[in-house]
């Protein structure tokens, strides 16, 4: 245990915010919407690797924010074989965004957690997600007044793991990376990106299927107690 600890960050999508529970019920009311008749299983299917791929590329600055809303989808729909016009695409990509702040699953033992940790530590978020979104989701979630700060790529013009997007988060939070430990699903994003500049690491991984790395490592959010 790391008895230096003063500040905790934390990623959201995928980490606190239960982004594919939420995603597919933003899914399922857009297609609804716009009698889209596909089906949502199968096109989850497809969609929430394609959609990680596209993410990758955009952290990487090789695509654009319009880029990524729309290529998902229609890679998505290419793949399970179903012809949709471009406009629609466009305007299903507007509409998803608009609807996923309305779900608001978080991971079990969220709520718990933030209340164990908010006592002992600074509670801080690092996240990648687009700013407008990322701000609503903790807002209709109830979890946005447990963090001191709220760093996102769009504020910095870099993405994790860019070390740049990590150092103006210890500098907002007045923090240093000795005293500071960045908790996150993304091994390359977050726990790489946040080791390669000191800090200490707990890698979320929620699905359980990276076992080959020396990160400390943990699949519920509870056990962030035995490290903290």
């Amino acid at each position: 245990m790391n008895h230096n600890i003063k500040h905790v960050f934390f990623d959201l999508d995928h980490t606190l915010w239960d982004f594919d529970k939420n995603s597919g019920l933003a899914f399922e009311k857009i297609f609804q919407l716009n009698n889209i008749h596909t089906n949502l299983k199968d096109f989850l299917e497809v969609y929430e690797p394609i959609n990680l791929k596209y993410w990758k590329l955009y952290r990487e600055e090789r695509i654009s924010k319009p880029d990524l809303r729309y290529g998902r989808l229609k890679d998505a729909f290419d793949v399970i074989g179903e012809y949709i016009e471009d406009e629609m695409i466009n305007h299903l990509s507007v509409a998803y965004i608009d609807h996923l702040t309305t779900f608001n699953h978080l991971f079990s033992h969220t709520f718990e957690t933030l209340n164990y940790l908010k006592h002992k530590y600074n509670l801080h978020i690092i996240t990648n997600g687009f700013e407008e979104a990322q701000e609503r989701k903790m807002i209709n979630a109830n979890i946005r007044n447990y963090f001191k700060t709220v760093t996102n790529s769009e504020m910095v013009g870099v993405k994790k793991p860019n070390p740049r997007i990590f150092n103006f988060a210890l500098e907002i939070a007045n923090a240093n990376p000795q005293d500071s430990i960045m908790i996150g699903d993304s091994l390359e994003a977050d726990i790489e990106g946040a080791a390669n500049i000191g800090m200490d690491t707990i890698h979320f991984d929620y699905k359980n299927i990276h076992n080959g790395h020396s990160y400390k490592k943990i699949t519920n959010l509870k056990a962030i107690k035995n490290y903290l």
